[in-house]
């Protein structure tokens, strides 16, 4: 018989858990917890293959080849399993979105490179992707999904990039890193939610000649209002 779980964690806990995964990213740290990485590779593949309401436990402990006690001991719930294989694919995607913009010749070109990595890392995400597209209230109301928080984090990481650029020069001190941030990813979240009908989002092309159009002009700054 299962133990009862645990209280959920304090708002403050679970922000700081979804904000290690762009610290993870950032600054490539590994915990060289090898029997927690096995669990973790586990359970990615047993969601990609029966989806995370389908999947038990039990599941996971079997596919990585140890005790279920062994599971409990480094995630105490389900819960905390989804939201630790979640982080860590959004770890990957930060980490390869820099890896992709890490040769482009100016800022404009690096939004560009962004846009696109940004739509070809999360879509072949089978995990990502999938639950976008198949259990969105499941992902929206998971720990790192819950009031924003996914878009929150990846605003964070995408003002972070612009301001990084406003130190080197390149783009304008006067642009609202934060407003840019949320319009980018903004847009870049509804190609993912809500199909287009206009857009192919498997032609890169298309897509950079989408994001040299209408993203770029986000670095420069606003007029002032009348």
């Amino acid at each position: 018989m299962e133990s009862v779980p645990p209280a959920p964690a304090p708002a403050s806990a679970r922000k700081s858990l979804l904000e290690r995964a762009y610290l993870d990213a950032v600054e490539q740290i590994d915990d060289g917890d090898g029997t927690r990485t096995r669990l973790l590779d586990a359970a990615f593949e047993q969601f990609c293959r029966s989806g995370i309401q389908r999947s038990s436990m039990e599941e996971v402990a079997r596919r990585a080849g140890l005790s279920r006690i062994t599971l409990y001991r480094k995630f105490a719930t389900k819960d905390a399993l989804v939201d630790q294989v979640i982080l860590r694919e959004f770890s990957r995607y930060f980490a390869r979105f820099l890896d992709d913009i890490a040769h482009a010749d100016d800022a404009a070109e690096r939004v560009v490179l962004g846009f696109v990595s940004s739509l070809r890392a999360i879509r072949g995400n089978p995990l990502i992707g999938g639950l976008i597209a198949t259990e969105p209230t499941l992902l929206a109301g998971s720990t790192v999904g819950g009031d924003g928080r996914i878009l929150a984090t990846v605003r964070q990481f995408v003002a972070g990039q612009l301001r990084r650029e406003q130190r080197a020069g390149s783009i304008s001190d006067d642009l609202d890193t934060d407003l840019a941030a949320e319009m980018m990813v903004r847009v870049t979240a509804s190609f993912l939610t809500i199909p287009s009908r206009i857009i192919d989002l498997d032609d890169e092309s298309q897509l950079g000649a989408l994001a040299w159009q209408f993203l770029v002009p986000m670095l420069e700054p606003s007029p002032p209002r009348r």
